[in-house]
């Protein structure tokens, strides 16, 4: 990796899930609009993945891709259709966190 690039990649702090495309993907955008208010969310449709993302700090709440879903979901199936991320990640209860730390 070329410094510019390495340097360009420190400055990005997008964070989010890449998902195989489908219904759980489609759920997932709504949920990540829905649960986290006042960010602007991206998303990236590449046919065969989707890249969701935002800045720094991504909430999904298990309760929302359910009621988008349409039926029960527990949030560790999203591990399902998760192909890959951006940022760290946490799970917790009933949730699970994307975000981004620098480390100066």
């Amino acid at each position: 990796m070329s410094m510019q690039k390495a340097g360009s990649a420190y400055h990005n702090n997008l964070v989010g899930p890449v998902m195989r495309a489908g219904d759980l993907a489609m759920a997932v955008i709504e949920a990540a609009r829905i649960d986290n208010p006042g960010k602007e969310v991206t998303v990236d449709d590449k046919r065969a993945y989707i890249r969701i993302h935002t800045e720094q700090e991504m909430i999904l709440r298990e309760e929302t891709i359910a009621e988008e879903l349409g039926r029960p979901f527990h949030i560790n199936d999203l591990e399902v259709d998760l192909s890959s991320f951006a940022g760290q990640i946490e799970s917790q209860p009933g949730a699970v966190r994307f975000y981004f730390d620098k480390i100066v």
